[in-house]
């Protein structure tokens, strides 16, 4: 498939390159960090070498591979979702992966602890960020993941 799976146009980040490249066309690493950084002139996140990679395996449905610069053979698309890290579940520096982490927080709370894993999110992530943004970032997160369980 040359172009992105449709349900990655909800599943990822705005600034994914799976948001535009099949699979295949980009690396999955496990975490954020910052050899990953965002380039504007691509739209995405790139490596050190300026490949564009994906950094939540657990939202783009694949494990970590380096499929674009390596040739990583592509993992079975309908295979389970991987699921976070714990370092995925560390609270984020930057706003840019708030949405990324409260994606992570949800999707290892059990279905009855849900109300309060949402309520432990939001009062982490307003330590560190606006309430404004971790209110929007939380209504677009709820939005996907409730309507996903």
């Amino acid at each position: 498939m040359d172009g992105p799976l449709p349900e990655w146009s909800e599943h990822t980040c705005g600034v994914c390159p799976a948001q535009e490249l099949g699979p295949g066309r980009f690396d999955v690493v496990d975490r954020p960090g910052p050899e990953f950084a965002y380039n504007r002139a691509a739209g995405w996140r790139v490596d050190p070498n300026g490949n564009p990679v994906c950094v939540h395996p657990y939202r783009v449905g694949m494990p970590p591979g380096r499929y674009a610069s390596a040739g990583d053979p592509l993992p079975d698309l309908n295979a389970a979702t991987p699921a976070p890290t714990p370092a995925a579940l560390e609270l984020p520096t930057e706003v840019d992966d708030l949405e990324g982490w409260l994606v992570a927080t949800l999707r290892v709370a059990a279905p009855e602890q849900m109300f309060t894993a949402v309520a432990r999110a939001e009062r982490l992530a307003g330590e560190r960020f606006a309430p404004g943004v971790v209110v929007q970032a939380l209504r677009r997160v709820l939005s996907i993941e409730l309507a996903n369980r």
